[in-house]
């Protein structure tokens, strides 16, 4: 069983998380006018439904009382659980309303853990999610992500050896950077060993929405499940702006997440819920409309930018079947990756390093770019891929 990430060691594992936006060898201040930012998975205004919200809006203030300007339950308002739940295809009593994903997933690791306790998490991880974990000083055991996402036979292979996390943390759709998938039959062997060794999975979905090639992994093997916590959010389809989300709890950890939530903020914002739900039961099809440009837009700007990046011969590249990143890999291992990401700044390319991302043993994330692509156009991700081929130029 191989530990990292200690809680004593862990702040300097995130340095990079806290550090500036770009983190690396320029800061916002002596960046060029003209840089290119491919930094975050920030959702292109075009795509977000901008007008149906305004008219939303005004309907939600114009009932009489002003219901929405009240307090509400801790759970959430019922349209917008309703909708969730029916979408999803679980009762409405699973579904408690948030502040966006990260919420969730605070939520997650405080209904579940104890200080202390072990957690299993994808490899590369999620940086923010192991701030998370410091709300329960707990210790961390990294699972290689592959190709097919989280590998269930090194998980399996852990816990054979004698590991027992109390939850396992990964991200199942358009893995964050590596862009894989969990396939669905390996989902139910997650669940099945979840079941086995008694932990609890948490399933962080929010890029699930936006696949623009191929059929979405089913989410049976979660739902049906008392041993999974089902994590997604407004953020990348609506806005990260209205900070909504939502978690699918199994029955048995209602009562405590809702105790927990009583005792935070007691509820999410009951305007921003009933403007939302608004929009989404005012008009049946609004929000597959609203995907429907948004995969369109991301699909074409992934396949501009991979074109570029490959044409140049200097990265490996896989388009994702959705999501809003690429995770190229450079060709040439004799490249200083900390040495190119300075040269791509001076052409005027911000991206996230693959050392960016916290990793362990049996992964290259320090070979690879996270290169994000949903709130640039196609014209400036193909003038992106020529600065960064200048930059590896330089580094000849």
């Amino acid at each position: 069983m191989t530990l990292l990430f200690p809680p004593r060691s862990r702040p300097a594992l995130i340095e990079a998380f806290t550090a500036p936006k770009g983190f690396g060898d320029q800061t916002l201040r002596d960046r060029r006018p003209d840089a290119i930012e491919l930094l975050g998975g920030i959702p292109d205004p075009s795509v977000l439904p901008t007008a149906e919200l305004a008219e939303a809006t005004a309907r939600v203030l114009a009932r009489p009382g002003a219901p929405s300007l009240q307090y509400s339950r801790t759970e959430g308002i019922p349209a917008l659980r309703e909708w969730i739940a029916a979408r999803e295809g679980v009762a409405v009593e699973r579904v408690l309303i948030t502040n966006g994903g990260f919420h969730g997933l605070a939520i997650a690791v405080q209904t579940v853990l104890e200080r202390g306790d072990l957690v299993a998490v994808d490899n590369p991880v999620f940086p923010l999610f192991l701030r998370g974990l410091e709300l329960a000083d707990a210790r961390v055991l990294p699972i290689r992500v592959g190709a097919e996402g989280l590998d269930i036979d090194a998980l399996a292979a852990e816990l054979r050896a004698g590991a027992r996390p109390a939850a396992v943390y990964t991200v199942p759709e358009f893995h964050n950077p590596s862009q894989s998938s969990l396939p669905t039959a390996r989902r139910r062997e997650l669940v099945e060993l979840a079941e086995k060794y008694g932990f609890v999975v948490f399933a962080d979905d929010p890029y699930r929405e936006l696949r623009f090639h191929g059929e979405p992994e089913s989410l049976a093997p979660f739902h049906d499940s008392d041993h999974v916590i089902h994590v997604n959010t407004f953020t990348k389809t609506l806005g990260p702006g209205l900070r909504l989300g939502w978690i699918v709890l199994p029955e048995r950890l209602i009562p405590d997440a809702v105790a927990l939530r009583s005792r935070q903020d007691s509820h999410s914002s009951t305007f921003v819920q009933a403007v939302v739900a608004e929009l989404l039961t005012g008009d049946v099809g609004v929000f597959d409309r609203v995907l429907g440009g948004a995969r369109a837009l991301y699909r074409a700007r992934a396949h501009a930018l991979a074109e570029a990046l490959s044409a140049s011969g200097s990265f490996d590249v896989t388009v994702p079947d959705g999501g809003l990143f690429l995770w190229p890999r450079l060709t040439d291992d004799s490249l200083d990756a900390d040495r190119l990401a300075a040269a791509a700044s001076a052409e005027g390319v911000e991206y996230q390093r693959g050392s960016f991302f916290p990793s362990g043993p049996g992964t290259d994330a320090d070979r690879h770019l996270r290169l994000a692509y949903g709130d640039t156009s196609e014209e400036l991700l193909v003038e992106a891929a020529s600065r960064l081929a200048r930059a590896v130029a330089r580094q000849r």
